[in-house]
């Protein structure tokens, strides 16, 4: 599916999220990656099989600051 020079990671990869944005939906949260994942705001993501991966964010800020 990617077609850039440096060839980016395949949706099944552990780094798929490196992938270039090809568009972006800021309004409703999700960009799409030219790998065919699509990417929520609340890191969330759909592969292009239907699977989905639950979002991972980190601990909060104020959490690691105590």
């Amino acid at each position: 599916m990617c077609q850039h020079l440096i060839t980016c990671p395949p949706a099944d990869a552990t780094d798929r999220e490196a992938a270039r944005i090809i568009a972006t939906f800021q309004e409703q949260g999700w960009s799409l990656l030219c790998n065919g994942v699509i990417v929520f705001e609340d890191t969330g993501e759909l592969l292009p099989d239907g699977t989905t991966i639950e979002p991972h964010r980190g601990p909060a800020v104020h959490a690691l600051a105590a």
